[in-house]
């Protein structure tokens, strides 16, 4: 089975070894592996994908515990077989409930394979989306709307979360998170077409450069912010000269955006692509 195998912790040596030794000494075959070491804040981080040959990971994961322990590291083992029939996803907002809801309501039809874990959210606004679709609701934002970035990993690892789906979510993950979940399990929507019109106001970019053509972008989240070719799905609309830049928003906020991220999760879920070195391939 295909196994990602993700490290983060204070940086010193000889952290890496332990991991890599075991799995290759299990007759792992390694098929990428990355590593970080920010001297100036004292951070390592390492994501390794393999394919293992154990029908299970207990023993993997046994072992992967006491380095942890050992070396002073957050280690996680998660294989997008195990749940492949039906994964695990947490879905992450703030103000616009429209993708969340388009999420759930195409599970619920049957389009979208997937089980909604939990929601958690920085702001109130998404808590009764959860409270319709009955979903446990978890809001980890203070009245700024500053997100507790350590009490979100321990929810998603509560939860078991296979894959971390950013619904308009407007913070920015830390690169912490963003190594613990790497390997292609968070996914984000972002409502502008990348990378022409990045930020916080594309639409408003969009319309200032007299576009007719407006659309939206579903991505993998790596650490590096704005490293560019982890785009899963697009979807643009057109509208007609004189548009109002209102209706440009409603049109992309209503119907744009929710279509566009639900498409992006289904071909994650379903496995037609994933991350590889940084680059969505065809799986």
């Amino acid at each position: 089975m295909q196994v990602v195998v993700t490290a983060v912790g204070p940086d010193h040596k000889g952290l890496a070894d332990p991991i890599v030794h075991h799995v290759t000494g299990a007759g792992a075959n390694i098929s990428e592996i990355q590593m970080f070491d920010h001297q100036q804040q004292a951070v390592f981080a390492m994501m390794l994908r393999m394919n293992w040959e154990v029908d299970t990971l207990e023993s993997l994961r046994t072992e992967m515990d006491r380095i942890a322990l050992q070396k002073g590291l957050s280690i996680r083992v998660w294989s997008p077989e195990e749940r492949a029939g039906r994964p695990n996803i947490a879905i992450c907002v703030t103000h616009r409930p429209e993708p969340a809801e388009a999420i759930l309501q195409s599970i619920k039809t049957g389009h979208l394979n997937a089980n909604v874990a939990v929601m958690i959210g920085n702001r109130e606004d998404c808590q009764f989306i959860a409270e319709k679709y009955k979903i446990d609701w978890h809001q980890i934002g203070n009245t700024d709307g500053k997100a507790d970035d350590a009490k979100m990993v321990q929810l998603l690892d509560q939860y078991l979360v296979d894959y971390v789906i950013l619904a308009r979510y407007m913070r920015v993950l830390p690169a912490e998170s963003c190594w613990k979940y790497a390997g292609g399990r968070i996914l984000n929507l972002h409502h502008g077409l990348l990378p022409s019109f990045p930020g916080l106001r594309p639409y408003h970019d969009a319309y200032a450069t007299h576009m007719l053509t407006f659309g939206c972008t579903c991505h993998f989240i790596i650490p590096e912010l704005d490293a560019g070719n982890q785009i899963i799905h697009q979807s643009t609309f057109s509208v007609a000269p004189g548009t109002s830049l209102k209706e440009v928003i409603q049109i992309g906020q209503s119907q744009n955006e929710p279509a566009c991220l639900v498409e992006g999760v289904r071909r994650v879920v379903t496995r037609e692509v994933k991350l590889h070195f940084h680059r969505v391939v065809a799986v």
